[in-house]
């Protein structure tokens, strides 16, 4: 049974990022493989499992969030063979500190050599970044800027967008991944699901072909077309 665990949607669901739990389970279960989704709120025991997710959020909930993690035992959880995959605020919160209310600074979870401040504005709207030689769309809304220890790899490199910096989004490590896209960033991009599904099962998926595909194909043109336009008037690619 693969247990997938959606870390207080109650705090960190404000972007509808536990649609990514659903797409999960649906890609799981078409090839096969039995799935247990688990809510943990407030006041509960954070079980083991075989990935961990986490959403955006706003401010208080974040620095709460963060608390609750660290004395949930998370790292324990990790350390002892569970993935993450993080989104946004829960992105922030994985690093060694992260600034909320101003410029105030507060502890992370620190999974990840990643620390976190404000930016000088907001960023929202499209966002796209190129992972491996693949097309990642999705959306942010965030006023962060993170930055990465020397032997952190970036999750990807922003196309269109700030992610972490205007160069490149998120982090990745063995078993943990990251990024500023909302959306649910995984009903967006199937080829990402399934990828987070063979890293936690340790299996190669058979393809798996729906309208997500197609829906994915139609994003990625039009972000090339945006691209196309931003050097036609001189604009940074």
């Amino acid at each position: 049974m693969l247990r997938v665990v959606v870390l207080y949607p109650d705090l960190l669901g404000t972007y509808g990022d536990g649609g990514n739990a659903m797409v999960l389970a649906a890609r799981a279960r078409a090839r096969g493989v039995d799935v247990e989704v688990h809510d943990v709120t407030i006041g509960e025991v954070i079980p083991r499992a075989a990935l961990y997710l986490l959403g955006g959020g706003e401010d208080g909930p974040q620095r709460l969030a963060c608390d609750l993690l660290v004395d949930g035992g998370f790292v324990d959880r990790v350390e002892e063979g569970g993935h993450v995959f993080a989104v946004c605020a829960g992105l922030q919160i994985l690093g060694t500190t992260f600034s909320i209310e101003g410029d105030a600074s507060y502890r992370g979870v620190g999974l990840v050599d990643a620390w976190t401040t404000r930016g000088p504005t907001r960023s929202v709207g499209n966002f796209a970044t190129l992972v491996r030689g693949r097309m990642m769309v999705g959306f942010e809304n965030h006023g962060g800027v993170t930055e990465l220890g020397d032997n952190v790899e970036p999750f990807g490199d922003v196309v269109v967008g700030r992610g972490n910096d205007g160069i490149v989004d998120g982090f990745r490590t063995p078993r943990v991944t990251a990024t500023y896209a909302h959306g649910p960033v995984l009903a967006q991009n199937p080829w990402l699901a399934d990828e987070l599904l063979s890293a936690v099962t340790g299996q190669a998926l058979a393809p798996w072909p729906s309208v997500a595909d197609r829906l994915y194909v139609e994003r990625c043109d039009a972000v090339s077309t945006r691209r196309s336009d931003v050097d036609r008037t001189g604009g940074r690619r």
